[in-house]
């Protein structure tokens, strides 16, 4: 190691940037294997439960492109420590929440933080080891292998805290982290250049309530009717947004968003393919983690011992195997077979019933998914990212990664339309929950075949290398 570095500490400060990422993924994942006993604790509704996953995810895509701007006018370090003090006190406020609108917002705050240390982590990896190329590809790569050691700690974890304690110590569990990331980032984490920029604060609230409005429009339309007037308000009000949001985009000096980038090839299609793989891969995970407790009847801690050979594989293959098989088979095919591998594994696990045994249909299906999961998602983002000019990588990632949480709540919004149509509300009725989480993986399966065809047709057959000193998104979900 040299000694003349300009940051002598920078291995420990991958540490704690790494740690970081490592919690942002564990905070989507902790969550699944608690949520029954989180329902029956605070009387949610079955619709109402998604949104202790959607509340988190929108708040994160909504505010990650802020959050990005603001780590380059106010500092990264700054602007991490920040998050992280959202972060904090948000998880503590999720384990005493006592109502299912405390919850709620709470999951939302989490979702602030994280949209505030994702980026300015990054940025300050970046800082730190872009000094020596050999250096950023070893840091860069242990970085991209936080996400999935997060997911697979996650789930982990939140099985044994449920089992053994109970659902608030999923949220409890981020307080000592926190605490000490915040004790040793003025020590270990260079502060970051800043730059004159406009924050766009306005862009963010907008987007995030076009998020929101939707998503609740569309959750609560089985419920109340989809010709009622409180759902075309709140769907009719969230496309408002939307192109509103699109018109300040086109219109700003300094958008958060220039609508001109989406010029630059593969980045309009890469990021139509990874909405849907969002909107495939979330209602797979979240609807799976339900069908195990409530229809197989399975504890906090077996159920997360179910998924972890999900996880596991996927650990293995995002960080061991994918990028290998990339450059053997080229960009296009690799993605094209990973999506129509996770339809494969929704398929399969539309044949549960109450009466089937883990191994016997949860078990392959996950695993074909998590196999098409691992395959799709590098190839997705390489092609967002691969032919962005140097000086908009920064943004394209933030995109990405924005798009893909995006296409998560909005996916999850739809498949658990889908689910309580076909009867996944009748609690306690084990027929009828398979029928609605049946009917969620089959039209989770569609999607992930119309993500299919569209990389097939418009993906580019090939992608150039991602230069290793831009910044790499990440799943926000990896479970």
């Amino acid at each position: 190691m040299s000694t003349n570095h300009p940051y002598p500490n920078r291995w420990r400060a991958l540490g704690v940037i790494a740690t970081a990422q490592f919690l942002v993924i564990m905070d989507t994942s902790i969550i699944g294997v608690a949520l029954p006993d989180m329902q029956t604790s605070l009387s949610f509704s079955p619709s109402n439960l998604s949104w202790v996953f959607n509340a988190y995810v929108i708040a994160l895509a909504g505010l990650l492109l802020l959050g990005g701007k603001l780590s380059d006018v106010l500092g990264a370090r700054r602007v991490f420590a920040a998050g992280f003090a959202i972060l904090t006190v948000a998880s503590l406020a999720a384990g005493l929440a006592s109502s299912v609108a405390a919850e709620i917002a709470a999951r939302a705050a989490q979702g602030v933080g994280a949209a505030l240390i994702a980026p300015a982590a990054l940025t300050m990896l970046i800082t730190c080891f872009s000094p020596d190329p050999r250096e950023l590809g070893k840091a860069m790569a242990l970085y991209a292998a936080a996400a999935p050691a997060g997911g697979t700690a996650g789930v982990f974890l939140g099985g044994v805290l449920t089992q053994w304690l109970d659902w608030p110590w999923v949220f409890y569990v981020n307080v000592p982290i926190g605490l000490a990331v915040l004790f040793v980032t003025p020590r270990l984490l260079p502060s970051g250049r800043r730059t004159r920029g406009r924050i766009d604060v306005l862009s963010a609230v907008t987007v995030t309530g076009a998020l929101s409005l939707l998503v609740f429009g569309v959750v609560r339309a089985p419920e109340i009717g989809w010709t009622d007037a409180s759902t075309v308000w709140s769907i009719g009000g969230g496309v408002a947004l939307l192109a509103a949001f699109v018109v300040m985009q086109a219109t700003r000096r300094d958008p958060l968003m220039p609508l001109g980038i989406f010029r630059t090839k593969d980045l309009a299609a890469g990021n139509a393919v990874m909405a849907l793989l969002g909107a495939a891969w979330v209602p797979m995970w979240f609807f799976l983690n339900l069908f195990l407790q409530q229809v197989l009847g399975d504890g906090p801690f077996a159920a997360g011992a179910s998924l972890l050979p999900m996880t596991v594989l996927m650990m293995i293959l995002m960080v061991g195997a994918t990028g290998r098989v990339v450059g053997r088979f080229g960009n296009r095919r690799v993605l094209v077979a990973g999506l129509l591998s996770l339809a494969g594994g929704l398929a399969i696990l539309t044949a549960v019933s109450p009466n089937s045994t883990f191994a016997e249909v949860a078990l392959p299906g996950s695993l074909v998914a998590a196999v098409g999961m691992s395959l799709a998602y590098i190839p997705a983002m390489l092609s967002s990212m691969a032919h962005a000019a140097p000086s908009e990588a920064g943004l394209a990632s933030g995109i990405v990664n924005t798009t893909y949480q995006i296409g998560s709540a909005l996916g999850l919004a739809a498949m658990t339309a889908v689910a309580t149509s076909a009867g996944a509300n009748t609690v306690g009725d084990p027929v009828a929950l398979t029928d609605g989480y049946s009917a969620a993986f089959a039209w989770a399966a569609a999607i992930a075949l119309v993500a299919a065809i569209v990389a097939a047709v418009f993906v580019a057959r090939r992608a150039d290398a991602v230069p290793l000193a831009q910044p790499v998104a990440q799943p926000t979900l990896v479970s």
